[in-house]
């Protein structure tokens, strides 16, 4: 599998692919299902445990959005956090997106709605964004990605993004204060990664 494929996997896992996997988030320690062909599988990233461990509490009300969902980290903290908001897992890969559905399942999570990015309906104003974007689908990608979601961010709304310093970190927080008109803020920098706040100047 190329290092890119896992974004694109469109099959979900099969019973026989799926395993459990217990892991801490909001807090507790749960239980998920993962599977291979995803982002990975086998733990929670080192950069996506940076996020959670460094980002203020989410909105409790309102759409929150988990932008490359993978098996559903950072969507099922914010659903633990913010049991009254409705979080948006965005994702291209039916099989990250597969498995997210099965994880908020798993962990009575109603609040949770895992789909492909047309999926959201265009009125959705965004009080939330946390992600740790795919730097590796290369620079236009990401930019038109950031450019769409950061774009429906609610007046007075915030992203956290996670990214590795030595994946361009520095420079996305230029480019989106340059070419994005938004203010970004470091909140963190721990163990090679940046958690970056963007709001509205």
């Amino acid at each position: 599998m190329s290092e890119q494929d896992h974004y694109f996997t469109a099959r979900p896992a099969s019973p026989d692919e799926r395993r459990l996997l217990r892991v801490l988030l909001a807090g507790r320690e749960v239980e998920v299902e993962t599977a291979g062909g995803i982002f990975s599988p086998d733990h929670v990233d080192l950069g996506t445990r940076v996020l959670l461990d460094h980002v203020p509490d989410p909105p409790g009300e309102g759409d929150l959005l988990d932008l490359g969902c993978g098996w559903g980290p950072i969507a099922l903290t914010l659903a633990l956090r913010s049991p009254s908001a409705r979080v948006w897992a965005v994702d291209v890969n039916e099989r990250s997106l597969d498995l997210t559905r099965r994880n908020a399942e798993r962990l009575g999570l109603s609040n949770v709605r895992a789909v492909r990015p047309d999926e959201v309906p265009d009125e959705v104003r965004l009080a939330a964004l946390w992600s740790n974007p795919p730097i590796r689908v290369g620079k236009p990608a990401l930019h038109a990605m950031l450019t769409q979601w950061l774009g429906r961010l609610a007046p007075g709304a915030e992203a956290h993004l996670v990214v590795g310093k030595n994946l361009g970190a520095d420079s996305l927080q230029r480019w989106i204060a340059a070419e994005l008109g938004r203010s970004v803020e470091r909140t963190a920098s721990v163990k090679g990664f940046r958690v970056l706040a963007v709001r509205d100047r």
